[in-house]
């Protein structure tokens, strides 16, 4: 009588397993940005085709998805576009140069009424198709994650009209006309939930909510400006039945309210003391992070230390390994791999 083989988990076991708190045979890992700029694949594309084309594109966007899997073992892929791209739903023109910018910035009521309210098969339906495709492509091996920015860095770049160093028109509209930023904010999240829900049915297996720009409130004012908008897009996600990992970037003073709220999962930047953000949110909710992208640009040996005391620091169930931020461009290729090869070398029991 022969034994049958033992079942191998696949890096989308393991990505599911260690966001619901479930034991693994070792932590999972992807890298935020792992599509990008510090791959030669990728920098080959873009001499063909612009951020445009390459995110508006179906194909491309499912070409540039898979680039990094081609090359490392990661556990997940996460679908290739932008921050920005639902908001041509709302009837919108937005151009890269190189980042987001808006020819007529939205900062009054008018602005506000006119904004569309588009169907949910309206909303970004390259993103969608590129989807297909690469879950298609996967094969059930890795997870597949979409991705959102939350409402108010999303309202960031439409109220500035372009990246700016402290969004001082987005803060002073907060101040001078509150009743115009809530009402944005609602349009924004009523956006970001059916973007996410046309996610989940085009086949992602969790979603990441970038919070890029939360940092820039006061505790006080995130709890009264942001928080109800993240709590709702939150209760009306919920019955997917999909992860839902909130990431806060510059926010060292928000993380314990997004602690508090009910995702699944939360990522934080490498400002944030990981093992001891354990402690303070318990065992039922996963954390994800967070080396500082930094550490790969310094080489393969000091990546390798850093991931090596990493993994000795935080404990291992419910961790997904990850960057504390996205991977920059002049990384090199030698650096993710030592990531890698910590990170499955590990055995848990």
């Amino acid at each position: 009588m022969t034994t049958p083989p033992s079942t191998v988990a696949t890096g989308r076991d393991l990505f599911l397993d260690a966001i619901a708190c479930r034991p693994t045979a070792r932590r999972p890992l992807w890298v935020m940005r792992q599509a990008g700029r510090y791959l030669p694949e990728y920098r080959a594309l873009r001499e063909k085709h612009t951020f445009e084309q390459l995110s508006g594109n179906a194909e491309l966007a499912a070409q540039v998805t898979l680039q990094p899997l081609a090359r490392f073992p990661l556990d997940a892929a996460i679908i290739f576009a932008d921050l920005m791209s639902p908001v041509e739903g709302l009837g919108l023109e937005v151009k890269f140069a190189p980042g987001p910018v808006l020819a007529k910035p939205v900062r009054t009521a008018a602005d506000v009424a006119a904004l569309r309210t588009p169907a949910r098969d309206e909303i970004a339906p390259a993103v969608m198709k590129a989807l297909r495709i690469v879950k298609n492509e996967l094969g059930g091996r890795q997870a597949l994650l979409g991705f959102a920015g939350s409402p108010w860095s999303i309202a960031a770049y439409l109220v500035q009209g372009r990246s700016n160093p402290g969004f001082p028109a987005l803060r002073a509209l907060a101040v001078a006309e509150p009743t115009i930023l809530d009402a944005l904010l609602t349009k924004l999240t009523d956006l970001i939930i059916a973007y996410v829900h046309a996610q989940f049915e085009a086949g992602a297996d969790a979603i990441q909510l970038f919070d890029t720009w939360a940092g820039l409130l006061s505790r006080s004012d995130w709890t009264r400006i942001v928080r109800p908008h993240i709590a709702r897009f939150l209760d009306e996600t919920r019955g997917a039945g999909r992860p839902r990992i909130l990431f806060v970037q510059d926010g060292s003073h928000l993380v314990p309210g997004y602690a508090e709220l009910p995702s699944e999962a939360l990522a934080v930047d490498w400002r944030e003391d990981l093992a001891a953000l354990r402690r303070v949110v318990g065992t039922g909710k996963s954390l994800q992070g967070n080396l500082d992208p930094a550490i790969l640009v310094a080489g393969p040996a000091a990546t390798r230390t850093a991931a090596q005391s990493l993994l000795a620091a935080v404990p291992a169930r419910g961790h997904i390994v990850n960057l504390g931020h996205g991977i920059t461009p002049d990384a090199p290729i030698e650096s993710v791999q030592a990531l890698v090869d910590v990170v499955h070398a590990e055995q848990l029991s």
